[in-house]
Formats: structure tokens, C-alpha cells, sequence
């Protein structure tokens, strides 16, 4: 993780700072970008794309720096760190992640004209105020930073939760994430940590207060077809022969990798289990990526499957088993709720964006 990430001290001193450097060359610069973005908008699929991302891009510069400055407030009032980790600072933090991840969200989805549809089951005000007092591990499938996105502001934001995630430690280079993520109880890891991820997990997992919520993304990386192949030879290499069959009939996930969601579990056995699923954001995995395939005047679809903690099987191939029924239940959900446009909104029966 050296060689490719700097110091700590070197991002802090450098890198954030060139946050608000970049945040104000390009407010000066901007009615150029907007001439510029205009320019380019007819050679980019749908309408005004390049202009939309240039809308989006200022937001996003604009609420980085706020943010960056609010924790190094936070960090002076809190004597220079010495306050940081108490509960009232964490709660701090996690407004300011909320505050964050909120307004990127309205901008997103008003810019792009994106309606945003959570199904989940219904609860009586009995069950949602007991499943309330109790942490849940999530497991999500992987499909790029959009639905990582997502999927954290709805638990912040929706269902008022604290999340807890494992990422990867080359997300330090993002201040925000930087400074955010390690005064939060989470965790970066350097690829190919396998043993250390799990450690962090299980750190994770044992420190979830009822609050908590512990993600974790069982398929280890973003959905590809050559990762999905990569990932059946491996289990077939392994002799692993009926989870190699069973990821070969999933025609859009990869294969969970059960070992940080059975130590989550085990860490966590008062945890209720939560399955995630998201479609309208896959494939948006590079900045060319965005570039070209941000969704617009789309619906985007999330499914929330809860399983109490008195229902997760006993026993480490039972779980693996269970795990995998649940990844086959996604993959089928993903493949009959495919991206649908939205209706424009001249048109008779149109709905706002959420």
C-alpha cells in the first residue's frame, strides 16, 4: 500500500488542500466550462449530458470543501483531535456524512432526472421500532460507486443508521473519503490483505452498537463477465464443484465470497442479516464510465431483504449454502428489474424524480 499511497501527513497537507484549489480554479473558469460543455454536449448520448456532469462535478467540488472544512473545525474544537473518537464528535461526523451525501443525491437526481425506487417489506410501527434497536449486517452486491453511493445514503439517510464498510485503501486518495472514513469506525485495506480484511471485519462486527450497520459487498469487486468466469474457474480449480455450478447459472453477479460475511455473522450472532440489490447504476465502474453511461431520465430500482438473526442457519456450510440461495434470489430480481426510462415530462401520467 506504500508504494502507491502517499503518507498520511501527505495527503492531509497536499491533498486537501488542492480540494479548495481546484474547487476555486474552476468556479473562475466556469462560464468557459459551461461554453465548453455545451460544445460537446451533441456528440454524447442523451440530452446535454457534458453539461448535467459539469453541474454535477461543481456540486460535488463545492460540497467536498465544505465538508473538508467542517472537519477540520470539528478537529479544533475537538482539542485538536484529542475529542474525536467520543460519541458526540462521531455523531458529529456522521450529520456532516449525511449533510454530504443527501444534497449530492438531490443533484444527482434532479440533474439527470433519476426517480429512485426502494422496495422493502412492510413493518407494523411494533416490528420497525424492535428491528430498530438491533444492528444488521448488509450484504450488497457490487456494480460499480454508484450503487456503493446509494446504498450508503439510504442507510444514512432513510433508515438513520451508522454504517461501518471495508474499502479499499487506494480510496484515501479522495480527501473527503480520507479524512471522513478514518474518523469513523471503518476500515481500508490493501488488495490482497485477504486475512487482514477479515480481521477488520470482525472488528467491525463486534463493535456494532444497535445503531450499526456493517457493510460488506460478498462478491469482492465490481460485476464484469471476465471477473464472473474468473471467479467460476477459481471455485472449479478449488474442486469446489456445486458453488461452481450454482455461480455458473448467475447470469449477473459474481460469486459471494462467503469468508467476511460468515465472520461478520459470527462476530455479530444478535445481527439481523440485510440483502441489497440495485439496477439502473451497474457498470459504472471508471470515470469513462460516467462519462459515457451516467443514466439519465431513468428509473433506478433497490430491493431490501431483511432476515433476523434467529433465522441465519447454524454451521459454516449451511451459511455458504444459504448464502449462495440468497445471491441466486438477487441475480433472478436484477434480471426482471432491468433500467426502465422515465416518462417525459410533457407526457400524460409523468412523475416527479424522488
Amino acid at each position: 500500500m506504500s508504494g502507491v499511497l502517499p503518507p498520511r501527513i501527505v495527503r492531509r497537507l497536499v491533498l486537501a488542500p488542492l480540494v479548495l484549489v481546484v474547487t476555486v480554479a474552476v468556479g473562475i473558469n466556469v462560464p468557459f466550462l459551461v461554453l465548453l460543455a455545451v460544445a460537446v454536449s451533441p456528440w454524447l448520448p442523451g440530452r446535454w449530458r457534458a453539461l448535467r456532469l459539469l453541474y454535477l462535478g461543481l456540486a460535488w467540488l463545492a460540497l467536498e470543501s465544505i465538508a473538508l472544512f467542517a472537519c477540520l473545525g470539528l478537529w479544533v474544537t475537538s482539542g485538536f483531535g484529542g475529542r474525536l473518537r467520543s460519541e458526540p464528535y462521531q455523531e458529529r461526523h456522521y450529520a456532516i456524512m449525511r449533510w454530504f451525501l443527501t444534497t449530492l443525491y438531490r443533484v444527482a437526481t434532479r440533474a439527470f432526472r433519476l426517480r429512485v425506487e426502494v422496495e422493502e417489506p412492510e413493518l407494523t410501527p411494533q416490528e420497525a421500532g424492535a428491528r430498530l434497536a438491533r444492528p444488521v449486517i448488509v450484504l450488497s452486491r457490487h456494480a460499480g460507486p454508484g450503487d456503493s453511493f446509494l446504498l450508503v445514503h439510504q442507510l444514512l439517510s432513510r433508515y438513520r443508521r451508522e454504517p461501518r464498510i471495508v474499502m479499499k485503501a487506494i480510496l484515501q486518495l479522495d480527501p473527503g473519503l480520507d479524512v471522513m472514513i478514518n474518523r469513523l469506525p471503518n476500515a481500508f485495506v490493501a488488495p490482497g490483505r485477504g486475512a487482514g480484511a477479515i480481521q477488520e471485519i470482525e472488528r467491525l462486527a463486534a463493535g456494532l452498537g444497535r445503531k450499526g450497520a456493517l457493510v460488506i459487498f460478498p462478491e469482492g469487486g465490481n460485476f464484469t463477465p471476465r471477473r464472473r468466469l474468473r471467479a467460476i474457474r477459481r471455485l472449479e480449480e478449488r474442486h469446489r464443484v456445486e458453488e461452481a455450478k450454482r455461480a455458473r447459472a448467475m447470469e449477473h453477479l459474481l460469486a459471494p465470497q462467503p469468508g467476511g460475511a460468515l465472520a461478520a455473522i459470527a462476530a455479530a450472532p444478535a445481527a439481523d442479516v440485510v440483502f441489497v440489490a440495485h439496477t439502473g447504476l451497474d457498470h459504472m465502474v471508471t470515470v469513462g464510465d460516467i462519462w459515457r453511461g451516467l443514466p439519465m431520465e431513468q428509473v433506478i430500482k433497490a430491493r431490501w431483504w431483511r432476515v433476523p438473526a434467529a433465522e441465519v442457519p447454524p454451521g459454516r456450510a449451511a451459511q455458504v449454502r444459504w448464502l449462495y440461495d440468497w445471491w441466486e434470489r438477487i441475480d433472478a430480481w436484477i434480471g426482471e428489474n432491468r433500467p426502465t426510462a422515465l416518462p417525459h415530462p410533457d407526457r400524460p401520467g409523468a412523475r416527479p424524480p424522488a
